[in-house]
């Protein structure tokens, strides 16, 4: 470091060893406030002066405050007169930018002493509300709320979630249809279909199944569905609004987990929470909705959200949800979360749907991404 001699009246920077480190401690210079105060930070050794010559600060019989940020590439640079001004107040960049440092997530305090939650009941609840809501619009001489719903091919899973929606759909008071395409229909058949779809006043929103057989782009097809009417929210402006937390089409299963949290009772805020999957239509906008400040136009969660996939090492992915008040598993791999990955009041919701042979019967049943049969402290967490 330079040595600065101070007098009575002002203080000089010694030049000797101003000309020796200047390269190695990067000297700066910088006008500090409306009153031309100047100001002198001693930089990091890996940075480089900005002037061969010799530094000599004057009038500094004030003695200057430089506070270093280890987590950016600039310095702010104060002093307690300029501090007393409100006035003062002056960046200074570094040709390089310091190497960011590793923030290690803390261990938040547990809150949560939960047992397990019916993902069941708490559907059954939202299904009445939602009853009530569309009774009332319906008697209030607005159009019933219809589903248009496209299916291509005949996937069996596919048929079954059309299925289910459409029931469901019944169940809440809306209408619905099904158009029902071969596998071997054009894209431009499918666009054509859906556009007729858009322009049809009856049809309140519009869903096409996924997957696509392969000739079929999925985003194109997407894309076409209006905004307005993509119940599914996997139209690019409603994912673009959903980033930028304004209201949106948000996706259904992010929307689940969502609602899960809010009638739970579950904290986010300044909580700490994982998410095993990066899937654009779960992992992505879960990540996205629990982030975000609940102060914006589409409240967040406010909490700090890590997301883990396919390349998180598996010893990386136990330490990570070791620390989580809150972990999401939406990755599609059978009993990824385990009783010893998870502390104690932590609050684990399972979006994942596996189907697995099972030995007892020798059919196929579907599981989740948790380990329900594992052994979980009673009373010390809380599983959905």
């Amino acid at each position: 470091m330079n040595r600065i001699f101070r007098t009575k009246e002002k203080s000089v920077v010694n030049t000797e060893y101003t000309q020796r480190y200047r390269y190695s401690t990067g000297v700066y210079r910088g006008q500090c406030g409306q009153h031309g105060l100047p100001s002198v930070l001693h930089a990091p050794l890996h940075t480089r002066a900005r002037t061969r010559r010799p530094l000599a600060v004057q009038h500094t019989h004030i003695n200057m405050a430089a506070s270093v940020s280890p987590l950016r590439s600039s310095f702010r640079i104060c002093s307690p007169l300029s501090l007393h001004h409100h006035c003062c107040r002056a960046k200074l960049r570094t040709h390089r930018k310091c190497e960011s440092q590793r923030r290690h997530l803390h261990l938040s305090a547990v809150r949560h002493a939960a047992v397990v939650i019916s993902g069941t009941e708490l559907a059954r609840q939202l299904h009445r509300e939602i009853q009530r809501d569309v009774e009332e619009l319906v008697a209030q001489d607005n159009m019933r709320p219809h589903l248009g719903v496209v299916l291509v091919g005949d996937n069996p899973a596919s048929r079954t979630y059309v299925k289910n929606k459409t029931r469901a759909a019944t169940i809440l008071g809306i209408s619905s249809d099904t158009v029902v395409r071969p596998s071997s229909v054009s894209q431009e058949e499918l666009l054509d279909l859906i556009d007729k779809m858009n322009r049809d006043w009856r049809v309140s929103g519009l869903l096409v199944q996924l997957p696509l057989p392969e000739h079929i782009n999925e985003r194109a097809v997407c894309n076409a569905i209006a905004p307005e009417k993509d119940v599914d929210g996997f139209h690019i402006v409603n994912i673009g609004k959903l980033c930028l937390d304004q209201r949106s089409m948000v996706p259904a299963t992010p929307a689940a987990v969502w609602e899960i949290i809010k009638r739970a009772g579950i904290k986010t805020v300044g909580k700490n929470v994982l998410v095993a999957g990066r899937s654009k239509n779960v992992g992505m906008p879960i990540a996205m909705l629990l982030h975000s400040d609940r102060n914006h136009e589409r409240p967040g969660g406010d909490a700090t959200v890590t997301i883990a996939h396919r390349c998180t090492p598996r010893e990386q992915l136990k330490e990570l949800t070791s620390l989580a008040d809150i972990i999401i598993a939406a990755a599609g791999v059978p009993r990824l979360i385990t009783a010893d990955m998870v502390k104690e009041g932590a609050a684990v919701i399972d979006v994942g749907i596996n189907r697995v042979h099972d030995p007892k019967t020798g059919k196929m049943r579907l599981i989740g991404d948790v380990d329900f049969e594992g052994k979980y402290s009673n009373n010390k967490h809380c599983l959905i």
